[in-house]
């Protein structure tokens, strides 16, 4: 986490998140594949942290792959950070926020997908707000 501003302690993440809110970005959980408010979305905005509201992934980034989940081929630039997770027997890169810390899924790389860098940001809806940039 490298935002001090937007450091919270677990009551405070428990009295602003909804209890699945709280399950996924603070305790590392998935929503279920293809439930997400965002999977299917294509709207013209910014994709923000759920718990701080720090923009992480412009709307020209995210694309169909079909995961059940948003995905998106890259981030704003160092708004998310990378971690490695050895959980489930496996090893894979978890993506984090990187204001607050907040879980937001994961980062395949080498999938095939056709987009400019290859990966597959893997992002649970919940973790996500969305701000349309449309101007009336």
């Amino acid at each position: 986490m490298s935002d001090p501003s937007k450091a919270k302690s677990e009551s405070e993440w428990r009295a602003i998140l909804s209890p699945e809110q709280f399950r996924i970005l603070r305790e590392k959980g998935t929503e279920r594949a293809g439930t997400g408010k965002y999977d299917k979305f294509n709207g013209e905005g910014v994709y923000t942290c759920a718990g701080c509201g720090t923009p992480l992934y412009k709307s020209t980034t995210k694309f169909n792959s079909g995961c059940g989940w948003p995905a998106f081929f890259d981030a704003i630039p160092g708004a998310v950070q990378r971690h490695e997770d050895r959980s489930f027997g496996m090893t894979r890169t978890e993506i984090t926020c990187a204001a607050c810390g907040g879980h937001l899924g994961h980062v395949f790389k080498g999938e095939g997908f056709p987009t400019p860098t290859d990966e597959r940001h893997c992002v649970n809806s919940i973790s996500l707000n969305f701000v349309d940039e449309k101007k009336d």
